[in-house]
């Protein structure tokens, strides 16, 4: 009995953390919120700018809740990125104290990169592939040949702001890959070599993530699936040159140690 009471307290106590990190989490969420949500026109007059630059100057709304519930998602889209620096805080000092001092220098640059490859990749959304997206699907609009009829384009504001939300998210955790998969090829879990060898897997892959991601043409899922492939080579390059470092930190201190002749 003694040894169950004492396995007790240590589980107590992670859960303890755990809420006390959640709360702290979703308070930042919620507070975050409320200042989206005051300045939910001027950020979807943001979202928007790549529709009116590919020259559609109008949208509507079909249903009467929907323009409400468009701002209510473009506040919640805003805090999340808002607040985003102090969930990923709060998840670090939880998991943190559980980790090595060496496994902590290995692992808090990969995981401080992590925002701004986010960020690198929703702006690689924002300013190419959802210019070049809307420039390709807008295109289609005009005279159906000699019927004497015209299709004209009339996006909604909900419809629209799914299409640039599913675009923001799916090119900013893309470009996490990197992260990833040295994350992973530091824990032991994929080496270097079975990374190459899957390479020629990965091109197939990355154009499946392409199709599932973006709207269902061509040219968007070329512009998830080219990056990612990209992306896959560099994150190939970086791990060569943290194994090269380990390598020879491994063999820095038998070296010094090694008496002179």
């Amino acid at each position: 009995m003694p040894d169950i009471d004492d396995s007790k307290a240590p589980l107590i106590d992670h859960l303890i953390e755990l809420r006390t990190r959640l709360l702290w989490s979703v308070g930042a969420i919620l507070i975050a919120f409320f200042i989206c949500f005051a300045f939910a026109e001027q950020i979807f007059a943001l979202l928007v700018r790549p529709l009116a630059a590919a020259g559609q100057d109008r949208v509507i709304f079909t249903q009467v809740f929907e323009a409400f519930f468009v701002k209510v998602r473009v506040a919640f889209f805003g805090a999340l990125m808002l607040s985003f620096p102090v969930v990923a805080t709060q998840m670090w000092r939880f998991v943190a104290p559980g980790l090595y001092r060496q496994e902590k220098t290995a692992l808090l640059p990969f995981l401080a990169a992590t925002p701004f490859l986010f960020v690198a990749g929703a702006s690689f959304a924002y300013f190419v592939a959802i210019p070049t997206a809307l420039k390709f699907l807008l295109g289609f609009q005009g005279d159906l040949g000699n019927s004497g009829v015209s299709q004209e384009a009339l996006p909604s504001v909900g419809q629209y702001l799914s299409f640039i939300m599913q675009f923001l998210f799916a090119f900013g955790v893309a470009f996490l890959l990197p992260v990833l998969l040295v994350l992973l090829n530091r824990a032991g879990i994929v080496s270097r070599e079975q990374l190459v060898a899957f390479r020629r897997y990965f091109i197939v892959v990355a154009v499946v993530i392409g199709a599932i991601f973006t709207p269902p043409d061509v040219v968007s899922q070329l512009l998830l699936a080219v990056p990612l492939v990209l992306l896959y080579e560099i994150s190939l390059i970086t791990i060569r040159f943290t194994e090269r470092r380990k390598a020879s930190d491994e063999t820095l201190p038998a070296t010094q140690d090694k008496p002179a002749e």
